[in-house]
């Protein structure tokens, strides 16, 4: 996920674009039978690559 988060650095927004449309290209073939999950899914896809500053400003808490 690192290597991934700084090959994304600066396109953030971008990536999130295509996280919305991926999801969408899901629900698009499968009916929406599964949007409650494409949507989670997203949403935790996005926390982590939009959270790319925050993690190296604050480390886990264990």
């Amino acid at each position: 996920m690192d290597k991934l988060k700084q090959l994304l650095k600066g396109h953030e927004d971008q990536a999130g674009q295509g996280v919305d449309k991926a999801g969408d290209f899901v629900d698009e073939k499968t009916q929406g039978k599964y949007s409650g999950q494409t949507d989670t899914a997203q949403d935790k896809l996005k926390e982590q690559l939009g959270g790319m500053d925050q993690d190296r400003d604050n480390p886990p808490q264990q």
